[in-house]
């Protein structure tokens, strides 16, 4: 199993993982994308290793190569799109632009109309995000006020959009990150900046990982059904090493909206 340590998203899948395989009698073996070593090297040790199937979290490699890996193993691709580009490859994910409207719809129900995204760039589920909230935006009369902001996966990603939104005019009532790790370098600019969340600007995230549980975070944002997506991953892997006949192709999961401190109606 690849998995990348920048997400914290990664260790409850990883979690989830091992609660389906180790009754079901497979041992998992993991290969880990540190900031120092990429994809390729991290699959390479999976393939050393003579593993039976590859499940990639979030993989970033291009569609040829997963598919190239489908025709040597069992490859299940979890929270990442591909569109039919890389046939053999299951792929398990969330919904994600369904997660984004949800944040949306939260936020307009508080009475918000001017919400910003910060969005996650290439990557894995950014599009999605990206399409859903301009789509609820759209749906809820709200085009106009539409604003994405470039960013990707680190509190300094999330930093940086805040930073941009400070210095625009006027400042948003509400902001939606593109995930956990984003949301906490906005808070942490707002902070510093006296900007009060949620009082002045509401803030949602994405992922509902173990930093959007910590007490000083209490992030409002969009959960995965992690035990679904562990579920059907593992289920996956294992029909395919023992030539079971099982619906193929794309899995997509629900999400759904956890409500913590971070959000509240507009001053």
């Amino acid at each position: 199993m690849q998995f990348s340590l920048q997400h914290p998203l990664h260790a409850d899948l990883l979690e989830g993982v091992y609660a389906v395989a180790e009754p079901a009698g497979y041992q998992i073996a993991l290969s880990a994308v540190a900031a120092g070593g990429g994809e390729q090297r991290a699959t390479y040790t999976l393939l050393a290793d003579r593993c039976a199937a590859l499940i990639l979290l979030g993989p970033q490699a291009p569609a040829a190569r997963l598919t190239e890996l489908a025709g040597q193993l069992p490859v299940v691709s979890v929270a990442r799109r591909l569109r039919g580009t890389a046939p053999g490859v299951e792929v398990v994910r969330t919904a994600d632009d369904e997660g984004a409207r949800q944040a949306v719809d939260h936020l307009v129900a508080l009475g918000h109309h001017d919400i910003a995204h910060i969005d996650g760039g290439r990557a894995p589920g950014a599009a999605d995000r990206r399409r859903g909230y301009r789509t609820a935006m759209s749906r809820h009369g709200l085009a106009d006020h539409a604003r994405v902001l470039p960013g990707s996966l680190t509190e300094e990603d999330g930093a940086t959009g805040a930073h941009a939104l400070l210095d625009a005019t006027p400042l948003p009532t509400a902001v939606l990150a593109f995930n956990d790790r984003s949301a906490t370098g906005v808070l942490d600019t707002f902070l510093r900046a006296r900007v009060s969340v949620p009082d002045e600007v509401s803030v949602i995230g994405f992922d509902d990982s173990h930093l959007a549980r910590l007490a000083h975070v209490n992030l409002t944002t969009v959960g995965h059904d992690i035990p679904r997506i562990a579920e059907l991953a593992v289920g996956r892997a294992i029909a395919r090493l023992e030539g079971e006949r099982t619906p193929t192709g794309e899995a997509v999961v629900a999400p759904h909206l956890v409500i913590r401190g971070t959000t509240a109606g507009p001053a």
